[in-house]
């Protein structure tokens, strides 16, 4: 399939909007989060911790794979969900070489308070629209963000 150089420039003018609202929505989910004493990367493990299948914490190595980081990566970020009290380490009754991590009651009251940030961080994003315009929005956020991968890095 050939493209023409307008398709070219109307993709590249799109990629260049989606990278630029990307960067928007980062720094005002940060701004949000701040007073919570969260990251956004915490606030993405806290709400997979306690959105676990299975009723059973989740092991470290499960949480990598679902945030698609390295290892090291979690460790790094439940160190400082531990310190905040926020979630706790604890060992796998049945193979004491895998740690498991579950929420403490200080984590799960700040997820409620990350419900709320979050709901006006996107409020503050979403203002410009109509009510209109943000369904058609997460119609093509759907067809974005459902479509298959045809090309993994």
């Amino acid at each position: 399939m050939r493209t023409s150089p307008e398709t070219d420039t109307t993709d590249g003018v799109l990629a260049e909007q989606l990278l630029r609202l990307t960067r928007r929505l980062h720094r005002i989910q940060k701004r949000h989060l701040e007073p919570l004493g969260i990251t956004p990367a915490q606030s993405r493990l806290l709400r997979l911790v306690s959105h676990v299948d299975g009723g059973e914490p989740p092991r470290m190595a499960d949480l990598a794979a679902r945030l698609e980081v390295v290892p090291r990566a979690v460790t790094t970020l439940v160190d400082g969900l531990e310190a905040a009290g926020c979630v706790r380490r604890v060992p796998d009754p049945a193979n004491r070489r895998v740690i498991r991590i579950e929420l403490t009651d200080t984590g799960r009251a700040t997820l409620r308070r990350l419900r709320n940030a979050r709901t006006d961080a996107a409020e503050e994003i979403l203002a410009p629209l109509t009510a209109d315009q943000r369904e058609v929005l997460g119609g093509l956020l759907d067809a974005l963000t459902d479509a298959p991968a045809e090309r993994r890095c």
